[in-house]
């Protein structure tokens, strides 16, 4: 086992002996005594974890929040880390004539505006608005409310309530500027990188920088646990207390952490972040950004990538049915060579795959929208935020003449793998679009799927559901301004 090294309050932290499966929330409260951050839900759910991770990225340093309870400890070696207890105390941070005693000003507004009673949230609250704050206060712009609702999603209170913590995202920004001292930082991060390579490489936790690294990393230990954000893996970790003897990362791989735009298609590698493939996603398709934002919350997105969630085949991963209905392709790669096939051919059965083992997913091609086409993506859940879809489903035609010449339908939540829906598709191939045509396409969808029961709904509702948002669909395409009505009866029964 190697030894991790991060930065910490500007120096640097060093750990001998970690097991690589080892999550940061141990390592911080067991390993250096630092109870501050929180242990709730070990899921990344309440957001009492959270903690703020910065990298560098194109030459500038990049700070997020995550989930330090699904966060394995060697994913932040080389990087630089702030928990609730660091604000006060990090001298590249903490500006030189602040008075001894000083609170950042995110906390400073907690207290002013009365946003803590029990405190249990309070430091995940503190980070997450610390990230905000480097992110937007310290580049020179205010904090609208939406953005901070957005920004404190994957964060849970049960006792102050929202309000006073929004009104001090909304006031932080009046109060004296702390901010990170980046140059110092990117310094600080790459002389670690200069200074902790290592004679023999740590096959523990591997984490190789490029794709010929990985795919011969991959070949030579096909028994190594392959993780990008462990926003999954870590649940397997935190909840089924598997152990892992052997972690292959993929986050650090260059050709994987690209994003790149062609003629035909957005090009999103395996390893980019949920965050940054929804919002490539969303600049060639703004009506999908309120779908984006309901993918769990932010410190998931921060830390989940796009391939992950694909190659972990979850039938409640929303993801999939949108990439499904956006006919998006997979790039297998392996020391062989690469292939590419439709998303929905990936899955084999319930968590399945057709990956063989010296395989890895290395890029999501999605392609650009085209002329006349009407997409809408539907998320049904018990919680606007932050919560699992009892059903997902993401509806593309491509209509001319008011004649669909196309359909690709994907669909979460109704089968045992994220399913095209491809007798709803026939049903509407070449058809008029119509109110008529609509609802044979509802009972074809009703007709393909036998949806399971479980804690989010029962296999009723999903059936119905799917015609309701059938239904929902077909208004929304005429302009009915309360097309929301269609499933307005429905949800009430989730």
């Amino acid at each position: 086992m190697g030894t991790l090294q991060f930065i910490r309050r500007g120096q640097t932290v060093a750990l001998a002996n970690v097991p690589p499966d080892r999550t940061l929330l141990q390592v911080l409260r067991e390993d250096l005594g630092h109870t501050g951050t929180k242990e709730g839900c070990g899921e990344g759910d309440c957001g009492a974890c959270t903690v703020a991770v910065g990298e560098a990225v194109d030459g500038r340093l990049q700070i997020r929040a995550i989930n330090a309870c699904i966060c394995l400890a060697h994913s932040i070696a080389g990087k630089a880390l702030w928990t609730a207890e660091d604000l006060a105390q990090d001298p590249l941070l903490r500006p030189q004539d602040a008075p001894a005693g000083s609170l950042h000003p995110v906390q400073q507004a907690l207290v002013q505006h009365h946003g803590s009673q029990c405190g249990f949230c309070t430091p995940g609250f503190v980070m997450s608005l610390f990230a905000l704050y480097q992110n937007e206060v310290c580049q020179g712009r205010g904090v609208e409310r939406e953005r901070a609702v957005q920004d404190l999603s994957g964060n849970l209170c049960r006792c102050t309530g929202y309000r006073p913590i929004l009104d001090a995202a909304q006031h932080m920004g009046a109060l004296p500027r702390w901010q990170v001292d980046e140059a110092a930082v990117l310094q600080k991060m790459e002389l670690l990188a200069q200074s902790s390579q290592a004679p023999e490489p740590d096959l523990a936790y591997m984490a190789p920088g490029t794709l010929a690294e990985l795919l011969a990393a991959r070949s030579a230990h096909p028994q190594a646990q392959l993780v990008a954000g462990c926003t999954d893996a870590g649940l397997w970790v935190t909840k089924q207390h598997r152990q892992f003897a052997q972690v292959l990362d993929v986050t650090r791989v260059a050709e994987l952490c690209r994003i790149e735009e062609t003629a035909e298609h957005t090009a999103i590698g395996a390893a980019v972040r949920l965050h940054d493939a929804f919002a490539a996603l969303v600049r060639r398709r703004p009506q999908l950004q309120t779908f984006a934002a309901r993918f769990a919350g932010l410190p998931v997105r921060n830390a989940g990538t796009l391939g992950g969630n694909v190659a972990n085949g979850s039938p409640i991963g929303d993801s999939m049915p949108l990439l499904i209905a956006l006919r998006a392709r997979v790039v297998l790669a392996s020391p062989r060579g690469t292939r590419e096939l439709p998303l929905e051919e990936l899955y084999t059965g319930y968590r399945q795959n057709v990956l063989a083992p010296d395989e890895v997913l290395a890029h999501i091609l999605v392609p650009h929208p085209a002329p006349g086409e009407f997409l809408r993506a539907y998320k049904v859940s018990k919680r606007q935020d932050d919560d699992i879809s009892a059903v997902c489903l993401v509806l593309n035609l491509h209509l001319e003449g008011g004649r669909v010449q196309a359909a690709s339908i994907g669909a979460g939540g109704v089968a045992a793998v994220p399913a095209r829906a491809r007798q709803a598709e026939a049903a509407l191939q070449g058809q008029p679009w119509s109110a008529a045509a609509a609802r044979r396409a509802a009972e074809a969808l009703q007709a393909q799927f036998t949806p399971l029961s479980d804690m989010r709904a029962s296999s009723q509702y999903r059936s119905a559901l799917l015609a309701s948002l059938l239904q929902r669909f077909w208004l929304e395409s005429q302009g009915t301004a309360n097309a929301s009505l269609a499933t307005l009866d429905l949800e009430a029964l989730a």
